[in-house]
């Protein structure tokens, strides 16, 4: 079955940065779009950023040359290199994809406080 495992998540201050990976399982990889959504507290769920089978990327506005999407096919993942990072980023972040119907994981705490 579709698996996703998301980590690297935790505590940085104001202007750090982390990078999250999703580890992806139960479908052909290389062939779908992987997301990464986030949700903060009393907010909706938001798409952050997007990167297609072929390489294509899409950002949210509030994160553009701040946050960068990558793939690897090899392995199976999905990462999110975050810098200059801002209270406001604060938030559970998901690893997403569609086979059929939408498949998340379980979600990775950022907490961005000084």
């Amino acid at each position: 079955q579709v698996q996703l495992v998301e980590s690297g998540g935790g505590l940085v201050q104001p202007g750090g940065s982390l990078r999250l990976s999703c580890a992806a399982s139960g479908f052909f990889f290389s062939n779908n779009r992987m997301s990464w959504y986030r949700q903060a507290p009393g907010k909706e769920r938001e798409l952050v950023a997007s990167i297609t089978n072929g390489g294509s990327t899409n950002y949210a506005d509030s994160v553009k040359g701040r946050f960068t999407i990558s793939r690897d096919n090899a392995k199976n993942t999905v990462l999110l290199q975050m810098n200059s990072l801002k209270p406001e980023d604060t938030a559970v972040y998901y690893c997403n994809t569609n086979v059929w119907k939408p498949y998340w994981g379980q979600g990775t705490q950022v907490t961005v406080s000084s």
